[in-house]
């Protein structure tokens, strides 16, 4: 069974703009990795946590 994605609409710490995230539903309950802005390609840090609602996403700067 392959992992179902998840588009999850957020706004880029550094440059403001709205950008999409996509996240599996399936995986560890609470995982943090770091992904580059499509945008203006700044680091951030993506913090994902799974519940029985779905996945919630918040985006951090990578140098805090």
């Amino acid at each position: 069974m392959q992992p179902f994605a998840d588009a999850a609409a957020q706004t880029c710490p550094y440059c403001g703009e709205e950008v999409e995230v996509d996240v599996d539903s399936l995986g560890a309950s609470a995982e943090s990795y770091v992904e580059d802005c499509p945008v203006c390609c700044r680091p951030w840090e993506v913090h994902v946590t799974r519940g029985e609602d779905g996945a919630a996403v918040t985006l951090g700067r990578d140098d805090d």
